[in-house]
């Protein structure tokens, strides 16, 4: 029986790295995508999500453009320097031919999520803009979604948007809290285990070298990100692998060893975005969310591989 999953994305290339591997894992029956800033402008998010839709025959799976900025902060960055202008690495790829659904995203979640009752899994793996907006136009989807596992946050990796913060969640942080504090089934697949899994240049070139649409795309748009995490990191040429490891939790989350704790989102000041885990439950408004801290990650690259190389 698959499952149903509604994607929330700004793609981005680790987003199209994890969307792509969704699209082939038929355990998934992807019930839409809709998108967000972040990694660049939502107009080129939106386009880049059809793009991928199209990519390997997938344009039945309606792609919804949502929030183009935070909830109350000034737009406060993109990530431009690490995806591109276009998202995709400067790689300047064609328009789509499909068009976007004529509701905004928000709406596109709640009325999914009402026509579903039970069944829907939400995968943010960009700002939680989006999921703030459903919630606010009908509280009930709380109640009546199936779980939400979100690429976002850090409890004890530090952050990488700010010394702090994780980027989706430092993009904004009033959304981030309401998403916390929503009262539903909340699983953060963050930096604690998505820098720990490590995609080398010899792994990449061998995922790169199996020749389907999916994975040539993949080697078209990795050597900006691949720049960057040798810029910032010192990676020579190796990357994080942060969305995809989202995708990875819902296939599998005996690959991750989880606990469930409260977390604390910051709003304002220096360390607004960053996510507080209270082991000692010393805070007794905050919510507790299942927080992913350690991964196997070398059976999460070997699932990863199986699934793109096929």
């Amino acid at each position: 029986m698959t499952r149903k999953i509604l994607v929330d994305t700004d793609p981005g290339i680790d987003d199209t790295m994890a969307i792509l591997f969704a699209l082939r894992s038929p355990e998934f029956e992807i019930t839409g995508l809709t998108t967000v800033f972040g990694n660049t402008d939502v107009v080129f998010t939106a386009q880049n999500a059809l793009r991928l839709v199209e990519l390997e025959g997938h344009d039945h799976i309606p792609v919804a453009q949502g929030a183009g900025r935070p909830l109350i902060l000034p737009l406060r960055s993109l990530g431009k320097l690490v995806h591109g202008q276009d998202g995709m690495g400067n790689t300047n790829p064609p328009p789509p031919k499909g068009r976007l659904a004529s509701q905004h995203a928000a709406q596109f979640i709640v009325e999914t999520v009402l026509a579903n009752p039970g069944e829907i899994t939400l995968v943010p793996v960009g700002p939680l803009t989006n999921l703030a907006l459903a919630l606010r136009l009908d509280a009930r989807i709380a109640g009546l979604v199936k779980e939400v596992v979100l690429m976002g946050g850090s409890a004890f990796r530090g952050g990488n948007a700010s010394p702090v913060a994780e980027a989706n969640i430092y993009n904004d942080p009033h959304a981030a809290w309401i998403v916390f504090n929503a009262g539903w089934p909340l699983t953060m697949v963050g930096l604690d285990v998505t820098m720990g899994c490590i995609m080398t240049v010899e792994y990449l070139n061998k995922l790169c070298q199996s020749g389907n649409p999916a994975t040539d795309l993949i080697g078209q748009i990795l050597p900006a990100y691949q720049e960057f995490h040798d810029q910032v990191y010192g990676m020579g040429g190796a990357i994080h692998t942060h969305d995809p490891s989202a995708i990875a939790y819902l296939l599998d989350p005996d690959l991750f060893q989880t606990e469930r704790m409260p977390v604390y989102v910051e709003t304002e000041g220096k360390c607004a975005g960053q996510t507080v885990p209270d082991r000692r439950r010393q805070w007794i408004e905050a919510p507790v969310v299942n927080v992913c801290l350690k991964v196997n990650a070398p059976d999460l690259q070997k699932l990863y591989r199986e699934r793109l190389s096929r």
